[in-house]
């Protein structure tokens, strides 16, 4: 009986486990729904979904070669999925349906209806674990909730690991060539403009350009991470999460990767290596949140104590923000790196996050919106989690009263300059850290940094005083 395999966010063969069991049944047929009403709902990224397309493209040539054909089907919003997969299903007498589970409240009800739409019809859908190395809910805190502090989620998830690490799959063999013909591909959706050649050159698609990245990064910067990655001027950070984003790497490739470069230590060892998989803990720390507290998934702060917290509404502060010219020339070189090449340092994404929410007392969730439609690796998770991370609304977030101070940052993760000018042409006479403070030559700032760092104190203060009063005795 052949079986229909639904691709997502999960654009490889090696190591997919819905493919896998799936292959291991009967013959695959697979399908992916093009939606783009829901991705813009979404605020996907025309970067991003020109990069999904480019790598479908390269997953079409791989499951070709195995002898499985590669279908296109649309379902502009996700409620019409169970329908579409339906027919597609009865068209074509199929009886399973296989695909890796999503997180989020809108994908886990998008998979949730196609699981029960198949069931009522008396057909089989099957679910796999895939985006992340544990189940959501599978680590617990003693008292049998989600965590809320990042460090002893670590040490839970490093202590499960040590028991063994998961084995990445490897892709299913070749296949007699299908009855049922590919499908041409996509190579562009309405409402998304196109992408040039010169960033799409700086994200190739395909497993194989991933995998390629991630050997080049295990090689040659891993053992100086823990440095490098603090500098936005150099390639010192992995550059793989595009990559993960959009399914052509695996958590599991990364972790394996990098263990066996640390000798076989999931922590300790090499710091540039343990320091990585921390990292890699953090991406899964992010996603456990957005499952165990949904309201993330709906706009809401993780903390809803702030919830009224009192956001300025300075739509020129936030248009000169989102353009890069704020004034602060190490804040507008990374909102143009971004603008330009649909990717910032992650570095400059909280500089750039804590300027807006704390120094413009910008609501984060104006940030948060403008880097999902920008950013070619837009992670709901991810993305949620660090900007709530520097607005201090967040689960283990960074305390109110901590504000960088971007000027001093980047004397000292752009010492030499080297990183505005890249990205701030106006300024690239100016010779070492004077370019840092261009005085005349440059934009007047949009803020006094001492000044508007009182002005969030007491922001913040104010609502702290108000949860203390709303307390009971």
């Amino acid at each position: 009986m052949s079986q229909l395999v639904w691709f997502r966010t999960d654009l490889r063969t090696l190591d997919h486990p819905a493919l896998h069991a799936a292959a291991e049944q009967g013959p695959v047929v697979a399908v992916f729904l093009l939606s783009p009403a829901q991705w813009q709902e979404h605020d996907e990224a025309a970067v991003k979904v020109d990069f999904w397309l480019r790598n479908l493209a390269e997953l079409g040539k791989t499951l070709g070669s195995l002898g499985i054909p590669l279908l296109v089907r649309s379902a502009e919003r996700w409620k019409q999925a169970p329908q579409v997969l339906l027919e597609l299903a009865r068209e074509l007498d199929l009886e399973h349906l296989h695909f890796n589970d999503e997180y989020g409240v809108n994908e886990a009800a998008r998979d949730d209806a196609v699981a029960e739409a198949f069931e009522a019809a008396g057909l089989t859908a099957h679910r796999y674990l895939d985006q992340t190395l544990f189940a959501p809910g599978t680590v617990l805190t003693k008292s049998g909730g989600y965590f809320k502090v990042f460090g002893q989620f670590r040490k839970t998830c490093l202590a499960r690991l040590e028991t063994g690490l998961p084995t990445p799959l490897p892709a299913p063999g070749k296949q007699k060539k299908s009855l049922v013909q590919a499908d041409d591909l996509p190579t562009s959706v309405a409402g998304f403009a196109a992408i040039s050649p010169e960033v799409q050159q700086l994200w190739p698609a395909g497993e194989e350009a991933g995998l390629q990245r991630l050997q080049a990064f295990i090689q040659d910067d891993l053992e100086d991470y823990h440095q490098a990655r603090d500098i936005p001027s150099t390639p010192g950070t992995s550059q793989l999460s595009a990559y993960l984003n959009a399914g052509v790497l695996t958590p599991r490739q990364c972790l394996q990767a990098a263990v066996r470069a640390n000798d076989g230590l999931l922590s300790g060892g090499k710091q540039g290596a343990a320091t990585w998989i921390t990292e890699l803990l953090w991406r899964e720390f992010y996603r456990h949140v957005l499952v165990g507290y949904p309201w993330v998934s709906r706009h809401q702060p993780f903390n809803r104590d702030l919830a009224a917290l009192p956001w300025r509404n300075d739509r020129e502060g936030l248009d000169a923000w989102q353009q890069g010219r704020t004034g602060i020339p190490i804040i507008d070189a990374a909102m143009r790196q971004l603008l330009q090449t649909g990717w910032m340092h992650n570095r400059m994404r909280m500089l750039t996050a804590m300027f807006l929410c704390k120094n413009l007392l910008i609501d984060w969730r104006e940030g948060e919106r403008w880097f999902m439609q920008h950013l070619i690796d837009g992670d709901l998770a991810s993305n949620n989690g660090g900007w709530q991370w520097s607005a201090s609304t967040g689960t283990d977030s960074v305390p109110y009263f901590r504000v960088f101070n971007p000027h001093t940052q980047a004397l000292k993760i752009d010492a030499r300059g080297d990183y505005v000018r890249t990205w701030i042409p106006e300024l690239a006479d100016l010779k070492g850290k004077a370019v840092h403070t261009p005085g005349g030559r440059y934009l007047t700032p949009l803020v006094d940094l001492g000044e508007s760092r009182q002005r969030a104190l007491a922001a913040y203060r104010g609502m702290a005083r108000k949860t203390e009063t709303k307390k009971p005795d």
